[in-house]
């Protein structure tokens, strides 16, 4: 008898792995799904009480009874489930209530990003957002068997994340914005646009919750300002839900909505932004998709030309400032003219520093 944990040897498998190694893997990997698929499908069925019987799910199946009654028996003696045949209803049952039905074996790819998963909750360390995530993830490595365990662990050795400071969301700020979406109930609460210090009351539709460069924002219809707003958490208190609730929103995808933007911040217009980088610069962005937009061409030298089209300039105008002297804005002009502005002034204060001991205020 077959364990559905490990890949059935034919003939066919041998001569792939001759052959190919990976087109092996991935024909195993093909095996133990579809034979996982079927037996949970027995399982429903048993459930449900059909008293389903093998010549009527071979039919169903598309497979030979025999490999049906094959199904039955791994399913008995390797699964230790309560079957039965009975033979007045021609058919197979359970004999005593099943809690749960094991899950399907896991690939090295799954393992692998349920790996990335957990690595990634180290984000998230010392906030409120911790310990759900980590006993979610407790939860999934608890069904994991043996081989697959092992091989996490192994994984778990070759991989991890540098956290870089997340942002501390309270956590019941979090799951009351979650249940006004959920519900569809207009929630106010009060908020600080950014860079000023007055606090004013919002009453919004809330449409969609994101996590954009490790800061959590919320999309949604501002009552007050007859438009969708962008609103970060940090700057976001006191939220609270109304009794007013709200149709789901037609047109609405935070996809399109945040098309045009290197971001969160929206803009209204339409730029082609052009930047060539040095080799430092090049080595800095290879490989990483700042823009859905972005197109790289490579420059003799080794550097590069970045040009993509965004709605506003200043995001972009943070990042070209980061890359230093790095980067070159070729076009808009008005985007070089932002950076220069911007660099003149920084030239300006840090010359007033004698020594580099007097603070800005």
């Amino acid at each position: 008898m077959n364990d559905y944990s490990g890949p059935m040897k034919t003939k066919r498998n041998r001569s792939r792995s001759r052959n190919n190694g990976d087109d092996k893997n991935k024909e195993d990997a093909r095996f133990r799904r579809v034979a996982w698929e079927r037996v949970t499908k027995i399982d429903d069925l048993l459930r449900a009480n059909k008293y389903p019987n093998a010549v009527q799910m071979a039919k169903e199946f598309r497979v030979s009874v025999r490999t049906v009654k094959r199904d039955i028996e791994f399913m008995i003696e390797r699964r230790n489930l309560p079957i039965a045949y009975d033979a007045k209803r021609w058919g197979y049952y359970y004999t005593k209530p099943v809690d749960a039905f094991p899950k399907a074996p896991m690939s090295e790819a799954e393992v692998f990003a349920l790996l990335v998963a957990h690595k990634a909750v180290a984000q998230y360390h010392g906030t409120p957002f911790e310990k759900p995530l980590r006993e979610a993830f407790e939860k999934l490595t608890g069904q994991l068997d043996s081989r697959e365990l092992y091989m996490l662990e192994n994984l778990g050795e070759a991989l991890s994340f540098r956290p870089f400071a997340p942002e501390d969301a309270d956590l019941r700020m979090f799951r009351t914005l979650t249940r006004s979406l959920r519900e569809r109930r207009m929630v106010t609460f009060k908020y600080r646009n950014w860079g000023q210090r007055e606090v004013r009351t919002r009453q919004v539709r809330p449409y969609h919750l994101a996590c954009i460069d490790n800061h959590w924002y919320m999309f949604g219809y501002d009552l007050g300002r007859r438009d969708i707003r962008t609103f970060a958490f940090s700057r976001l208190s006191e939220p609270r839900l109304t009794a007013e609730r709200f149709p789901k929103p037609k047109n609405f995808n935070a996809n399109k909505y945040l098309k045009g933007s290197l971001g969160v911040m929206k803009g209204d217009g339409d730029y082609e932004v052009v930047i060539e980088f040095d080799t430092y610069g090049t080595d800095l962005i290879r490989q990483r998709k700042l823009h859905s937009s972005q197109e790289m061409t490579e420059l003799p030298g080794g550097g590069s030309r970045l040009r993509m089209r965004l709605s506003g300039l200043a995001e972009i105008e943070r990042s070209v400032l980061s890359w230093g002297t790095h980067a070159t804005v070729i076009r808009p002009k008005a985007l070089a003219e932002r950076v220069g502005k911007t660099a003149e002034e920084l030239v300006v204060r840090y010359l007033s520093i004698p020594d580099g001991v007097k603070r800005i205020p």
